[in-house]
């Protein structure tokens, strides 16, 4: 017995629920309903159909390699569907819908499926079926197609490859289309995808624009701006050029008002958010021009304030002040405030001036708080200064005369003891409702009055506990991440507020980012220079006393904040590399003062601590894995830091290993030969090592070998020893002298930035 299509529709939607619940079940239902809901099936069951199809694609519960084997299953429903003359304008819309949703998962396919014609053939059938309509529909199926052409020109445009080596997680683009692709070729897409762009954007050129159609296409174009820089500028162009209040001039009705507004809305709303992405670009000045005239265009057009009836110039509550002299005649002054009542008095009643039994009555807290506010600034703006000070006077009256009263009640003659003591009843105790009456007689006791014999002395704080070192060590972190966390909201400093490189400069004084990071750099390096070694050395002399048992020494606050500013240039390092440098310049002059203050106190302590070498290979060890080809950054860095030794070249070297990054490896030891003569020796020998033990860097070695050192190449044996120095005698490290310690003045090596030098490298 075949079900009534009552009872199909209530099992499709309780097939609906559960997929709903569990999205795993997606393909077995999906399956399952195509045949129910196909091309041949009553008109309620397409439509339920339909809109199944479209929140399913749509829906973000399903994985995306799901859908995209799903998409090729339905390709053929959607076809059938389309393609009836007669068919349901519902119908339609939820079928191109899910079509839009589905174009890229099905592109995805054929770029990695390049002989399955039949699928594509299909795809392209809905495509043309889908472009019929366009033009020639109604409101709603043209809005449908107009998402359904967004999405065929994101497709069809090249976009952002995020990661070349995982492509199914990349952006569906024409970027990812091999150029030989037998169904899909990039020279005939791209094209296609620019002509759709101008036959959407033609609704902009339009003499009697649809305002749901201007709407739909601009809430369209803000994803192409966003994902398609290469057709963001003919877009903002477009929409600059679109005015929204053009069909003003029109006769005015109220229909047309509101399209008029909804434009003119949407309009200013993509601009805004364009703007708010890009806040310098190149388009910035003309959307703030263009946004400003059209509010302004908005409010001369349709403005109703100047329509409306003003105020009264005549006054409302008596005769104006002009025309009271020459009348004689005089309003009736203003009541007073009514007299307290008697016995006691409440707040309420002390501040009580008017004697209208409704105000009084009339309950202030049942008004929500931000009503009240509303309501009492307007009101306190308007009051006259004589009324208000009449006011006050009164309450400040009323109060003198409740204190003195207060004072002479209690300067009032005691009954003495003992006068009314045959009057005494042992027997008789008060009952509650008395006790209540008699202290309703009381005075009211005032808060503001101290007794006369008390007299506050000073007060003091008490002294904080002392704190751990695990305290004050978890306080030191807490402190160094809020002040990297604000390194996210400062901006970087423009070019024209950027001090000039110099000696005559001041460190720090614009309160921006460089400042702030000169401030951590100083607070890593010099903060407590000095204090790490002498807790050391008192906890040596303790442990050799037997006073205390041998501990893991616990990282420093200094430490702490290397470490954090390690990460923080890591994390973008080619940004960030001039805080690298500027960082690792502090620790090498902060190492040699040390030094050189130890040396001059001649004290017996054990050599300071040295930051510089462990801290600048650990930044140069986080940077070389993350370097291409064609990398300036490790240039820069070798040319900067103050120092360099073998341990530095040896990682530069280690960079030969990789075919692709020998040029660097070659080039960043030449460029250090050039400009950093102090080094020019053991460059010349890690170039050597290059050229002997590493085969992909012999032919880009040996041309410089010849040219710095040629009679390497006239050895027999290319891994035989490097030739001995002219003078048979070992010089010194560059950094030091030859009494290890350094001379009275440091100078740091400087690096030439010039065209010619860099020029010499490439």
């Amino acid at each position: 017995m075949s079900l009534s299509v009552a009872e199909q529709l209530t099992q499709l939607d309780a097939a609906r629920q559960i997929v709903l619940a569990d999205a795993g079940l997606y393909p077995q239902i999906l399956q399952g309903i195509l045949p129910i809901v196909g091309a041949n099936a009553r008109l309620e069951l397409r439509r339920w159909g339909a809109d199944f199809l479209a929140e399913t694609f749509a829906s973000p519960l399903l994985v995306p390699q799901e859908k995209e084997r799903l998409s090729i299953v339905i390709l053929q429903t959607l076809k059938e569907l389309l393609e009836n003359q007669s068919e349901d304008s519902n119908v339609i819309k939820s079928v191109i819908q899910a079509a839009a949703s589905i174009y890229a998962l099905v592109f995805r396919y054929i770029i990695s499926h390049q002989h399955d014609a039949a699928t594509w053939d299909r795809m392209a059938a809905i495509k043309s079926n889908v472009f019929r309509r366009w033009d020639t529909a109604s409101g709603g199926i043209r809005i449908c197609c107009i998402k359904f052409v967004q999405r065929v020109v994101q497709v069809h445009t090249p976009g952002v490859i995020a990661d070349p080596r995982r492509p199914e997680q990349n952006e569906v683009s024409l970027a990812l289309v091999p150029r030989e692709h037998p169904l899909i070729p990039p020279s005939r897409l791209e094209p296609e995808a620019l002509g759709l762009l101008d036959r959407l954007l033609n609704v902009f050129h339009e003499e009697n624009s649809d305002a749901i159609l201007v709407n739909a296409t601009l809430n369209c174009l803000g994803t192409l701006i966003r994902t398609r820089q290469n057709a963001a500028n003919k877009i903002i162009t477009a929409i600059l050029n679109f005015n929204p209040l053009k069909q003003t001039n029109s006769p005015m009705n109220p229909k047309m008002k509101v399209q008029i507004k909804s434009m003119e809305k949407t309009t200013r709303t993509v601009l805004m958010n364009v703007m708010r992405r890009n806040e310098n670009g190149p388009f910035a000045g003309r959307i703030r021009q263009y946004i400003d005239r059209l509010a302004q265009t908005r409010f001369e057009m349709f403005d109703e304030g100047s329509k409306k009836r003003g105020l009264p110039i005549e006054p409302t509550d008596g005769l104006d002040n002009a025309k009271r002299m020459r009348l004689g005649a005089e309003l009736p002054d203003r009541p007073g405030p009514p007299p307290l009542p008697s016995g006691p008095v409440s707040h309420a009643q002390l501040f009580t001036l008017t004697g209208d039994r409704g105000l009084t009555s009339f309950d202030v807290t049942q008004l929500p708080i931000d009503l009240i506010v509303r309501i009492t600034v307007p009101v306190l703006h308007r009051i006259e200064q004589p009324a208000v000070d009449a006011a006050v006077n009164a309450v400040r009256s009323r109060y003198q005369s409740l204190k003195m009263s207060q004072t002479t009640q209690a300067q009032a003659p005691t009954q003495q003891p003992g006068e009314d003591e045959e009057d005494y009843e042992p027997d008789f105790e008060p009952t509650e409702e008395q006790t209540l009456n008699k202290t309703d007689n009381l005075p009211p006791e005032d808060p503001l009055q101290l007794p006369p014999d008390l007299a506050l002395g000073p007060f003091k704080l008490p002294q904080p506990p002392p704190l751990t070192p695990e305290e004050t060590e978890q306080i030191g972190k807490g402190t160094i991440s809020r002040v990297f966390s604000m390194m996210s909201v400062l901006e970087e400093p423009s070019a024209a507020k950027r001090q000039k490189p110099g000696l005559n400069r001041l460190a720090g004084s614009n309160y921006d980012r460089d400042a702030w990071m000169t401030v951590i750099t100083r607070l890593a390096t010099r903060a407590s220079a000095g204090l790490d070694e002498e807790d050391t050395l008192d906890n040596e002399k303790e442990e050799s006393k037997g006073t205390i048992a041998k501990q893991t020494p616990t990282p420093s606050l200094s430490d702490g904040i290397r470490e954090t500013l390690w990460k923080f240039i890591i994390e973008d390092f080619r940004a960030r590399i001039p805080i690298a440098i500027s960082w690792l310049n502090e620790e090498w002059f902060n190492d040699r003062i040390q030094i050189q203050s130890q040396y001059e106190a001649k004290t017996s302590k054990r050599p300071p601590k040295q930051n510089y070498e462990k801290w600048m290979l650990k930044t140069l060890d986080g940077i070389l894995p993350f370097l291409d080809a064609k990398d300036k950054v490790l240039i820069r860095f070798l040319s900067e830091i103050p120092a360099v030794d073998e341990r530095v070249l040896d990682r530069v070297k280690g960079l030969a290993k990789d075919p692709e990054r020998v040029t660097l490896a070659v080039n960043a030891l030449y460029y250090l030969v050039l400009v950093r003569p102090p080094v020019k020796e053991i460059c010349v020998d890690a170039l050597v090592d290059l050229w002997r033990n590493f085969e992909d860097a012999k032919v880009p070695a040996a041309k410089l070998v010849k040219k710095l050192r040629p009679e390497v190449l006239n050895e027999d044996s290319p891994n035989g020893p490097p030739p001995p120095s002219t003078d048979g005698v070992k010089s010194p490290p560059p950094s030091e002298s030859k009494d290890g310690l350094p001379p009275a003045s440091v100078k740091s090596e400087g690096v030439p930035h010039t065209a010619n030098a860099v020029a010499a490298v490439g």
